[in-house]
């Protein structure tokens, strides 16, 4: 290993690698195209860091002066990018490298600058990068190692054009490393086209089994608490940070709310937040500002917290790669977590298969209960060291007038309502039903039947006579076996044991409400019902309404075998085949003989000629020619009006006098008033 590097590995406390970083560092793959395939929190950052670090360096301790970058890392999310630079900063801390990066949400000046100003290893994300490369202002040519860290997610999130843009423009003599935790048919596809014929696949034994730093729980819970058990999970724990992962923004939003209103000091993490607003939530998660991110899958990838204890499912993923990433936020680099999963109910069937998918093997059980809680802060009290450690100087004139002032039981009951005031208090959640098969009924044992005189034309029912018969005979309905209603009277079951006291409540005369009466049986009654009628097989289901209600008569009964039915008689042709050869010579229909036959059309006297067609020489007939020089006929003039000019109709162009009826000159309207 180069010394620069082991230098700053030992500053980090890192005394032995992973089983990644071992692998990936095996001197006879220093020139090789590695597709790597490792479970989330195996340390790959450091390991293909440690990977490219022979290309870059070559026999070198240190980098030279920056120019043209001589590495690409691309990651699928900004906040991924900006974790990796972080790593790498300290990694090539004592080699002089100088890391820049290229995310979306970023000022692209300022990178521009940056890049102008030389880096050895720039860290980006697919699209930004490809804007560089097409405005020229990241020069590709001395490209010796491209890294695309969560290959898979990359390809998930489209950016498969991208990525392929990139290995196109990066010189052909350069490494390709694909780093991913799964390795599906794309990613193959893609290591086959852009990675070199004699490329080594490396898989660690770690991924065929389950992660054994993560303790996986699924907690069934009723359909309406699924966010009352997240609160009892938060504060059951009480982990110094933890990760509620949510499957919309909408909902993310509804948590971040309703967690705050509670006390808990919570940050939100989707795709709706600016880069800036991000990158704030995550840099108060890891001072401790905040100690619950809601966030959706946009941080399920690459997002290392130091202090990460519990990953919460707030709702089921979609399938079992993402159920991994999600939990594996925790339970990194050696150290222990917990990834909680909430199922409700209904959701119960799709838990098992999800678990199933995942080969991942989950203690069930239900969500934490307020005692529960309420036990774990009695525990973490008692544990903590404000018990066992000495007062100090400052402290001992307090804690004597405290002692003086007030006795140890008000003392210890402040302290109780000190400590829990802090804290947000659990909730009850309900519990959830059992998925055990319902319990067969006991036998009801020896009984007594009676008979009410009521019955289904009096339109008795069980659930009026059933309270009925507990109010007035003072007993309980356990008490009571079978109701069975018929057309005029009921027949109910009591057991032997409540028949006495049945009896002396309702008296001698037995009478119930509205007049019924109970009757005591001496045997057991029929209530078997008389069976349905059934029509015979070969009568249609149909019946018209007057005859549905009537009984039909006697066909016969319908197992009996059918009759045999009638001979066929083969019908004779018409015409013997014997004597006619050809059966299109027979004599047709129209050739038979026919009646009388009709007489030919007569013209009656005076009536029109019968046109007898166009003569045979096919001239037309002649037509009949009108005189053309007798002149029409002038119609008759109308005779002029003889009468006063005043009264005429016509008035040859002037208008009619008005004659005004009163003062007003002027001629009425005419037509409806606007």
């Amino acid at each position: 290993m180069i010394e620069t590097l082991a230098r700053a590995l030992e500053k980090r406390d890192y005394t032995t690698l992973t089983q990644v970083q071992e692998a990936v560092t095996d001197p006879n793959l220093v020139e090789k195209d590695l597709l790597v395939s490792a479970q989330t929190g195996s340390g790959k950052t450091v390991g293909f860091g440690l990977a490219i670090a022979p290309t870059l360096l070559g026999d070198a301790e240190k980098f030279d002066r920056p120019a043209a970058p001589l590495a690409l890392i691309v990651a699928p999310t900004r906040e991924l990018a900006l974790q990796v630079k972080r790593e790498l900063d300290w990694l090539y801390e004592f080699a002089g490298a100088v890391v820049a990066s290229t995310v979306g949400g970023m000022d692209m000046r300022t990178e521009r600058r940056a890049l102008d100003r030389g880096a050895h290893i720039v860290v980006a994300t697919p699209g930004r990068l490809v804007d560089h490369i097409k405005r020229g202002s990241l020069d590709m040519s001395d490209i010796r190692a491209v890294v695309l860290d969560e290959a898979d997610e990359m390809l998930d999130l489209g950016f498969r054009e991208d990525l392929e843009f990139i290995l196109s423009e990066a010189p052909e003599s350069r490494r390709t490393l694909l780093f991913s935790a799964t390795v599906p048919k794309q990613i193959a596809r893609l290591a086959e086209n852009y990675q070199k014929p004699d490329a080594v696949r490396l898989q660690t034994a770690a991924e065929k089994t389950q992660h054994t730093d993560i303790d996986y729980r699924a907690m069934l819970v009723a359909g309406n608490d699924p966010e009352n058990a997240i609160i009892n999970v938060l504060r059951y724990y009480e982990a110094q940070n933890a990760i509620v992962f949510c499957n919309t923004r909408a909902m993310v939003s509804r948590l971040t709310a309703r967690f705050s209103n509670r006390g808990f000091q919570v940050v939100a993490l989707s795709g709706e937040l600016s880069q800036s607003e991000r990158s704030h939530a995550l840099q108060a998660m890891r001072d401790g500002r905040a100690r619950v991110c809601v966030a959706t899958d946009v941080a399920a990838r690459g997002i290392d917290l130091p202090n990460l204890e519990l990953v919460v499912h707030a709702e089921l993923p979609n399938n079992g790669e993402t159920l991994l990433h999600r939990s594996g936020r925790t339970g990194r680099a050696g150290r222990k977590g917990v990834s909680a999963i909430i199922i409700p109910q209904r959701w119960y069937k799709k838990a098992e298969r999800l678990l199933k998918f995942a080969k991942v093997q989950a203690d069930w059980g239900g969500a934490p209960t307020a005692d529960e809680v309420l036990a774990r802060d009695e525990e973490r009290m008692f544990a903590d060291q404000s018990f066992t450690d000495p007062p100090d100087a400052d402290e001992a004139d307090f804690v004597s007038k405290l002692a003086e002032n007030f006795t140890s039981e008000q003392l210890a009951a402040a302290y109780l309502r000190l400590y829990r005031s802090r804290q947000t208090a659990p909730e009850d959640l309900a519990a959830p039903q059992s998925k055990e098969k319902p319990k067969q009924r006991q036998e009801f044992g020896p009984s007594q039947w009676f008979s009410i005189s009521v019955g289904r034309d009096q339109r008795a029912e069980p659930r009026w006579l059933l309270p009925m018969l507990c109010r007035m005979g003072d007993i309980s309905k356990d008490e009571i076996g079978a109701i069975r209603v018929q057309e005029t009277e009921t027949f109910v079951e009591l057991k032997t044991s409540a028949v006495a006291g049945f009896e002396a409540a309702l008296g001698p005369d037995m009478a119930l409400e509205e007049g019924a009466t109970l009757t005591k049986l001496d045997h057991v009654p029929d209530t078997s019902r008389p069976p349905r009628f059934e029509k015979p097989s070969g009568k249609p289901r149909g019946a018209t309404p007057s005859n549905r209600r009537k009984p039909l008569k006697d066909l016969g009964d319908p197992r009996k075998a059918p009759k045999e039915p009638r001979e066929w008689k083969e019908k004779k042709p018409k015409h013997d085949p014997e004597t006619v050869s050809d059966f299109k010579s027979a004599p047709k229909k129209d050739d038979k003989p026919k009646g009388k036959p009709k007489a030919k059309y007569e013209a009656k006297p005076g009536g029109k000629p019968k046109f007898k067609g166009k003569p045979k020489d096919g001239a037309k007939p002649p037509r009949k020619e009108k005189p053309r020089n007798e002149a029409p006929a002038k119609p008759k003039p109308k005779p002029k009006f003889a009468g006063d000019p005043s009264k005429s109709l016509r008035t040859k162009g002037k208008p009619r006098p008005f004659k005004a009826k009163g003062g007003d000159a002027r001629p009425k309207r005419r037509g409806p008033a606007r």
